[in-house]
C-alpha cells in the first residue's frame, strides 16, 4: 500500500468517526500516521492528497467554515466530507418558521 493510500484511508477513518458534517484538522491524520514521530513531516504530504480528493470531489477542504479552492488555500485548513450533489434544501411554509428556545417573541403570523 503506497504512503497516499494509507493517508487516504486515515482521513476516510477519521472522518467515518465522527459526525455527519463534522471536520478534522490535517494534523489529526498526520499524527495518526506517526503518533510517536515527526508528523510534522506529513503534513504537505497530507494536504497534497487532501486537495487531490478534493480535486475529485470526494472530499472538501474548508477555511473559516466555506469551501475553498485547494490551490489557493493559504493557512489552516479543514477537511469534511462534501455535501451530498442534488441535495435540496427544505423550504418552510410561509408564517412557519421556526426560533431558538428562548431568543426573543414568537415570528408574526400570516394572515
Amino acid at each position: 500500500m503506497s504512503s497516499d493510500d494509507r493517508i487516504r484511508e486515515t482521513i476516510d477513518g477519521l472522518l467515518d468517526a465522527r459526525r455527519a458534517g463534522a471536520t478534522i484538522c490535517p494534523s489529526d491524520a498526520a499524527r495518526a500516521l506517526r503518533p510517536d514521530g515527526d508528523w510534522r513531516a506529513l503534513m504537505d504530504d497530507v494536504r497534497r492528497v487532501a486537495a487531490d480528493e478534493a480535486g475529485a470531489g470526494r472530499l472538501e477542504l474548508r477555511q473559516g467554515g466555506r469551501p475553498v479552492d485547494p490551490s489557493g488555500a493559504r493557512g489552516p485548513i479543514r477537511l469534511g466530507r462534501p455535501p451530498r450533489a442534488g441535495r435540496r434544501l427544505t423550504r418552510r411554509p410561509p408564517g412557519t418558521a421556526t426560533r431558538p428556545a428562548g431568543r426573543g417573541p414568537p415570528p408574526p403570523r400570516a394572515l
